[in-house]
């Protein structure tokens, strides 16, 4: 089992970056695939990004590729999102999640552990 507590959303200018961080707790953490998602007003959770358990591998939504990088720390028990070159429609509360599958996955499903989020607003 994995707890998971996300920090560091906020306010920022649109063009702007922000870096939010997800704490886990849970003596597996190495073996998770990882995940961020967002939800937004009125829409549906969506898949932002993910990591496999060694960090080596990542994969990213198109709507965010070239602009965020998940990243992990095993030892500290850490995921990171760096996002960089922010626009409004990248407003909304920001989930970091753990799935059972080492490879990560771009499924909501696949992922049985979830923190409660941080709210990211970008304004224009």
């Amino acid at each position: 089992q994995v707890t998971l507590v996300e920090s560091g959303g906020g306010l920022v200018q649109a063009g702007g970056s922000l870096r939010i961080s997800c704490a886990a707790s849970g003596r597996l953490f190495s073996s998770y695939g990882m995940g961020w998602f967002r939800q937004a007003p009125a829409k549906e959770r969506e898949w932002v990004a993910g990591i496999d358990f060694s960090g080596r591998q990542t994969g990213y939504a198109d709507s965010v590729k070239g602009r965020f990088t998940i990243s992990r720390d095993n030892v500290k028990k850490m995921v990171f999102l760096q996002m960089n070159s922010l626009k409004p429609e990248d407003t909304a509360v920001y989930y970091c999640a753990a799935s059972r599958i080492p490879k990560g996955s771009s499924a909501r499903p696949d992922y049985g552990a979830w923190g409660q989020g941080t709210q990211v607003t970008v304004s224009s």
